[in-house]
């Protein structure tokens, strides 16, 4: 790390903030602060675009070779330093560190990995008759991710931001800032040059609505809660940059009637739970038939009864706490409303886990008997708070499905062909089969109020390019 966490990376060095005051970074288990970091100011922002806007006429000329070569050297020091990002992104966001060194740290450098693989053989020009049709690198992009996947959600802007030729401004989430300081480093010694890269810490109200804002950025990629994407995208309007978003969601999950019933649950309960349920496309809804309900309790309580959280610092801790005071009271308010509403408290409920008096820690909690209408089938809970909701037939479960303001993730379990035909009808940028996993090579966003463009793989290059017709070039 550089010498304190107080400075900003801007223009190839690290920086005093120009005005601007500290902020503890807290350890979401011991609930002090491990670290202070600057909020940076709207000034910090001027300077920081100014230098990627300055960066950009030569960078966005180089060579893929040249952008392949620091892509591998990026590559090189995120795997020499994944220990000192797995620590950080534990006592940041409270991830279990055996979570943080294989899925935290792995999905940043398989980021980096897919863009260099794309890269190598992307084509940025193609003839269509006489005309030449040219992809360009967009320009100054600002960049605002959040504290839940703090590395992912880095690397999958700045990967292919740096493989098309871009320039940055980076805002992580004030609330888990350090993993995003150590990648700066990283970035810094691969020697990328000057002002490609920049990082200014601060909150959305100050930093994140200067980038949108800004005059010299000509896009804005955005990951969050809803609401803050609408507040970007009116930020941006009056200079009519690109803004991508990628928001909330409510991911239903529907285990069809020709399911393995045992391991579909298992698979949706725990898909559910990870990351202390705090992942935007995470199972929160899972739709059973209403004849075997009773049937899905139970599993499900089996499964719940084993999810522990722990001391994330302890090897064998599959779940944490949630990140800060504000989301721990959020949870506990939307599992006091499910209990209000009439759901069945399968297992979990309000309170701390036994044991864990100090901490964020939530109770793995279950919910049976949902109806779509309650408050915790309609909001994202971030928590580890599973809704279990009843159909009688097929049209029944891909209506509850869609009935959301969201369409990030879906998930169905059962007979390929016909789990094959409920993907398709549920209107949702992504859907899990029959317990696939993450594919990053693969466009990852959403539907409706999920938000817009799409980000990894072949497609997140296209957020950062810019296309170009020159009528005539090939007469």
């Amino acid at each position: 790390m550089s010498k304190d966490y107080l400075s900003f990376y801007i223009n190839g060095q690290w920086v005093k903030p120009i005005s601007g005051s500290t902020l503890d970074v807290i350890n979401p288990a011991t609930e002090t602060a491990f670290t202070q970091i600057s909020l940076g100011s709207a000034a910090d922002v001027d300077a920081a675009a100014n230098a990627a806007r300055a960066a950009f006429e030569s960078w966005s000329q180089t060579s893929v070779e040249e952008r392949l070569a620091i892509l591998d050297k990026i590559l090189a020091g995120i795997k020499a330093r994944s220990e000192d990002l797995a620590q950080a992104i534990s006592q940041e966001m409270g991830a279990p560190i055996s979570f943080a060194r294989t899925a935290q740290v792995g999905t940043g450098l398989a980021h980096f990995a897919t863009a260099r693989q794309i890269l190598a053989s992307y084509e940025f020009e193609e003839a269509r008759g006489t005309t030449q049709i040219i992809k360009e690198p967009i320009g100054v992009c600002g960049m605002i991710t959040p504290w839940n996947w703090p590395l992912n959600q880095l690397t999958c802007k700045v990967a292919p931001a740096l493989a098309t030729g871009c320039t940055m401004v980076l805002k992580p989430s004030e609330v888990a800032p350090i993993s995003a300081m150590i990648l700066a480093e990283i970035i810094h010694e691969a020697g990328v040059p000057a002002g490609v890269f920049n990082l200014v810490n601060g909150d959305g109200p100050s930093v994140g609505a200067a980038i949108s804002a800004h005059p010299e950025v000509d896009m804005v990629s955005f990951t969050g809660s809803t609401r803050a994407g609408r507040e970007v995208s009116k930020a941006a309007a009056d200079t009519i940059k690109r803004v991508c978003l990628e928001l909330g969601g409510k991911s239903a999950n529907i285990i069809l009637d020709s399911a393995d019933l045992a391991t579909a649950i298992k698979g949706g309960v725990m898909g559910c739970f990870g990351n202390c349920g705090q992942s935007c496309n995470a199972p929160t809804r899972m739709l059973v038939p209403q004849s075997r309900m009773a049937e899905a309790i139970e599993i499900a309580r089996a499964v719940a009864a084993k999810a522990m959280p722990g001391n994330p610092s302890d090897e064998s801790s599959r779940i944490g706490p949630v990140v800060n005071q504000a989301q721990f009271d959020k949870i506990q308010g939307l599992i006091q409303a499910g209990i209000d509403e009439g759901a069945t408290l399968v297992i979990g409920g309000t309170g701390k886990p036994e044991g864990l008096e100090t901490g964020y820690f939530v109770k793995p909690t279950v919910f049976a008997n949902v109806t779509n209408d309650m408050t915790i089938a309609r909001e994202e809970i971030f928590g580890p708070v599973l809704s279990i909701i009843g159909y009688k037939d097929d049209e029944e479960a891909v209506r509850i499905a869609n009935d959301t303001v969201y369409g990030l993730s879906g998930y169905v379990s059962g007979e390929p062909d016909h789990a094959r035909a409920i993907a398709r009808r549920m209107r949702t940028g992504m859907v899990h089969m029959n317990g696939a996993g993450p594919d990053f090579a693969a466009p990852f966003g959403g539907y409706k109020q999920s938000g817009n463009g799409r980000e990894w793989g072949v497609e997140g290059f296209h957020d950062y390019l810019e296309i170009k017709a020159v009528m005539g070039y090939n007469a």
